[in-house]
């Protein structure tokens, strides 16, 4: 169950924040272990402002590890937090001499980089002005001035020489663009690294944050497919890497929910767990692999009890927490369709035990998917039932054998062109090969005609065209022995085109 409350911070003044009151299942300690940098931090804040659970805890480890750092805004925003929902504790006790000491400290430094990169650029030595924008930058990002820290990154890019440059200045304005959530800032350095040329082993180094940070940029977007098969052929060998962004638990809950989302089912089995890159990181997190499993199983019900068991922990996940929702949306609604493909009618008392949120019915997300076309269903009110439209379509039975007409036409004058050819002797001679076949090197003239014959009946059979038998038979056995040379079997189909 969620709600909102108010921002606590004034000093950045962060958005309304989700607060999830279900107890999650990750132990904070263990999993804030795979991040290092500011997603560190951020992810703690995260934690600390949303979960009713693991909030105070969650804020107080982020106050001692900020007061290592130099970040006094961020500083403000936890100590403010804290103080809303555990003003008893020691770190709830707002630390102003820490404020005063590294508040002048900071501009001491932002004062001194600034004269040294001022030197440099008089200088025109163009390796340490690229080094001096890279030091600015750093300095920015250390006190969470991450828009002065991106345009400090992006200067660098005047100056580099390198293809390790390349790859150095788009790593840091890819960090940097993760913070604010830029997902194009981060879609285009993603393609400037992919276009550096680096050494094999440089490269098999590149690749995970490549493809993890790609992934990230799709999610962010709502682009879940794509995300999906980024996220899927990330190379294993992640290890720490890319910790400063993302883990390689996060690849397989983040690919696992997206394929699971947008994969059909017949391809899951392939795609994502017979995956030998993928397979890795489904290891490490193994209540997804079963939930993939069971979908491929078409153990659907079993499938969403497992996704909804750890919902609290994706909520408190900095990169998935507004994406949860319509994730398991989709995933719901493509087992939905999966489930009622074999029955022409189903209770809404099965759909809601297997398939509803807790504490929530299934109507109006069907009556939605109906609206939408996604499902091809109609709702019995009255029975309480979904039912399944009948399969037999008049119109589209009629349109077809029109077509049929249309073709079995074009054929027959095919062949009787063929006969006036050969009636006027105008057929040009080849091989006896050549002359067992029909117009245009088709079938041999006589299973052309044998085959003709069949479809005339066939279109009769369909238009319900009433000819005796007599008749039927004096057409059928004109064109068989080939007597029919003049516009009679035209006039004949003529007729279906009409009825």
């Amino acid at each position: 169950m969620s709600s909102t409350y108010p921002p606590v911070s004034p000093t950045l003044g962060r958005k309304k924040s989700l607060v999830v009151t279900d107890t999650p299942k990750l132990d904070l300690e263990s999993y804030i272990a795979n991040y290092a940098g500011r997603t560190r931090l951020e992810r703690l804040y995260l934690i600390g402002t949303t979960s009713t659970f693991l909030g105070v805890e969650a804020l107080k480890l982020l106050i001692r590890e900020i007061k290592e750092g130099k970040d006094v805004s961020f500083y403000m925003d936890a100590w403010s937090a804290l103080k809303s929902i555990a003003p008893n504790e020691p770190e709830a006790q707002r630390d102003n001499e820490w404020i005063d000491v590294t508040s002048k400290a900071n501009a001491a430094e932002t004062a001194r980089l600034e004269a040294q990169l001022k030197g440099y650029k008089n200088n025109l030595i163009k390796e340490s002005i690229r080094m001096g924008n890279e030091d600015l930058g750093k300095h920015y990002e250390a006190t969470g001035q991450l828009a002065l820290a991106f345009d400090a990154y992006s200067r660098m890019r005047q100056d580099i020489s390198t293809p390790r440059h390349v790859i150095e200045v788009s790593k840091h304005i890819i960090e940097v663009a993760i913070e604010r959530k830029e997902h194009i800032a981060i879609l285009s350095n993603v393609q400037k690294m992919r276009g550096t040329v680096v050494s094999p082993d440089e490269d098999k180094l590149l690749k995970p944050f490549i493809q993890a940070t790609d992934g990230i940029a799709q999610l962010y977007s709502g682009q879940y497919l794509a995300a999906a098969q980024i996220f899927l052929h990330t190379p294993p060998g992640m290890g720490t890497s890319c910790n400063t962004v993302i883990s390689p638990n996060d690849v397989a809950v983040y690919g696992g929910l997206c394929a699971l989302a947008t994969i059909d089912r017949n391809d899951m089995q392939k795609l994502v767990l017979e995956n030998s890159e993928f397979r890795t990181y489904l290891e490490l997190e193994p209540h997804i692999r079963r939930a993939i499993q069971a979908f491929v199983n078409s153990k659907y019900a079993k499938c969403l009890e497992i996704l909804e068991s750890y919902r609290a922990d994706y909520m408190l996940d900095i990169h998935l927490q507004k994406h949860v929702d319509e994730l398991y949306t989709r995933v719901r609604s493509k087992s939905i369709i999966q489930y009622f493909i074999p029955f022409s009618c189903v209770t809404f008392e099965t759909l809601n035990k297997n398939f509803a949120p807790p504490g929530k019915t299934i109507e109006k997300e069907l009556a939605e998917m109906i609206k939408c076309g996604e499902l091809d269903a109609r709702i019995d009110l009255v029975a309480k039932t979904l039912v399944s439209p009948s399969k037999v379509n008049r119109q589209e039975l009629q349109q077809e054998t029109l077509k049929t007409a249309k073709q079995i036409e074009r054929e027959a004058r095919q062949h009787l062109l063929r006969m006036n050819i050969i009636a006027t002797d105008m057929e040009t001679k080849g091989s006896k090969e050549n002359n067992r076949r029909g117009l245009g090197g088709g079938l041999p003239g006589e299973l052309f005609e044998a085959n003709l014959v069949w479809r005339l009946w066939i279109i009769i059979k369909f238009k319900a065209v009433h000819i005796s038998g007599q008749e039927f038979h004096g057409y059928t056995n004109a064109v068989w022995h080939g007597m029919v040379v003049n516009d009679s079997l035209f006039l004949f189909f003529s007729s279906f085109s009409s009825i």
